[in-house]
């Protein structure tokens, strides 16, 4: 009885009835598998082709050396897309488990050893802002821990490779199953602006009414920041007078710096610029609902914690408690 050939590699073909058969499952090349995956997510070659960091005829050809090998088409080609077949959904689903299971168990492995960087996911304002200018404090306290960041947006989650995620939010926070999240201190918020602004009042303190008639400059990511901060102040919020819009907070912080309007921001994110009396911020600060949080694998799960989560997410809390608040 013939026996189909299921290749491992690219020249190591496994048969049912070869000599070297010793009970193991016979499965398609992982890069092959792999592809599919990307393609399946994506329903796109060149998207999955993007994400593997490989060209769109190597994707191409896995996927069809995979169609060849099961005997059977896993995709429909729709315009420039891609659409699964019912075979090619039954293949994503298992897919997708299983190499998702292999990400997570070869994560939690890495970073059983303590010499492993920890990499710590925040938004690209607080990583430029209050991150790095602590880099080396954070050195001298704990000389042996490795720390990796990396920018992301505020809606950022735990994935595989990322052992903590550190961002503003507010309550109830969105925890999903093997993850714990840790309130590192509460958000404060505040108007900012340069000392020589030449439309700032000469009256000291300036009443917060005058920022209805100033240039408000905002982000979309914190859409509800100004609004926020007059609602704590008695003050009509459909009488600000918004000025430029940026995507991030930290283009919005740069643009203040240059005199282009009032921004608005957590105090954590100006401490410096307040030191050095580039920005002032005559109203003070306010308490909003959000806190700053660190998002950390659940200990005693299938993904491990990196040995050095309690002691980094001590050592931020104690930093941020430590922090001057600026205008209180």
């Amino acid at each position: 009885m013939a026996h189909k050939t299921l290749p491992i590699s690219d020249d190591s073909p496994l048969t049912a009835s070869s000599g070297r058969d010793l009970n193991l499952p016979m499965l398609p090349p992982l890069n092959a598998l792999r592809a599919f995956d990307a393609a399946a997510r994506f329903e796109s070659a060149s998207r999955a082709a993007e994400a593997l960091h490989v060209t769109h005829g190597a994707v191409s050809r896995q996927i069809r050396q995979l169609e060849e090998t099961l005997g059977t088409q896993l995709f429909e080609r729709v315009g420039r897309g891609l659409r699964l077949t019912q075979a090619g959904h039954e293949l994503a689903t298992a897919t997708r488990h299983h190499l998702g299971g292999l990400a997570r168990v070869c994560s939690e492995l890495t970073r059983r050893d303590a010499r492993a960087p920890f990499v710590l996911s925040c938004p690209g304002s607080f990583l430029a802002r209050w991150c790095i200018p602590r880099l080396g404090a954070l050195k001298q306290s704990l000389p042996e821990l490795e720390l990796h960041l990396t920018a992301s947006d505020e809606a950022d989650t735990l994935r595989p490779g990322i052992d903590g995620v550190l961002r503003f939010q507010m309550p109830p926070f969105k925890e999903t199953e093997r993850q714990e999240t840790r309130v590192l201190g509460k958000e404060r918020i505040g108007p900012v602006l340069r000392p020589d602004a030449a439309w700032l009042p000469n009256e000291t303190p300036p009443s917060p009414a005058v920022l209805l008639d100033l240039p408000l400059l905002h982000t979309r990511s914190r859409s509800q920041a100004w609004p926020d901060w007059c609602a704590r102040q008695s003050l009509p919020s459909d009488q600000l007078h918004y000025a430029q819009g940026f995507e991030h907070l930290n283009y919005l912080l740069e643009a203040t710096l240059v005199g282009l309007g009032v921004g608005i921001a957590p105090d954590y994110l100006v401490e410096e610029d307040l030191r050095s009396k580039r920005l002032i911020a005559p109203w003070g600060f306010v308490e909003t609902q959000a806190c700053l949080t660190l998002t950390l694998p659940e200990a005693g799960r299938a993904r491990g914690r990196h040995p050095y989560a309690d002691v980094l997410s001590a050592w931020l809390a104690q930093e941020l408690a430590a922090a001057p608040h600026a205008g209180q």
